[in-house]
């Protein structure tokens, strides 16, 4: 019957993976840093974070509005920006 490793080799080995896979990746993203590469999704594409802190309790009933209306946040706050730009005269 074969012998069973030690968790102290297991744990040696599975450290020294996560070191070689946290080498790689910053090396991949010291390339990117260099070569002014942005990662990010296509549909992220040429826009800008809009972002702001707000009670709880909004997040909460934002939630609740994007489950009832079957939509996401995003798309809640982009009917409520073209609300206010309409509402002072702004194209959307």
């Amino acid at each position: 019957m074969a012998k069973k490793p030690s968790l102290t080799e297991a744990l040696n080995s599975a450290g020294k993976t996560a070191e070689q896979s946290a080498k790689s990746a910053t090396q991949e993203k010291t390339k990117s840093e260099k070569s002014g590469e942005r990662k990010s999704g296509s549909s992220r594409a040429g826009k800008k974070l809009i972002a702001g802190h707000f009670d709880p309790d909004v997040h909460r009933q934002l939630k609740q509005l994007s489950v009832n209306a079957n939509t996401s946040i995003q798309d809640l706050l982009a009917e409520a920006l073209n609300d206010l730009f309409q509402k002072h005269g702004l194209p959307r």
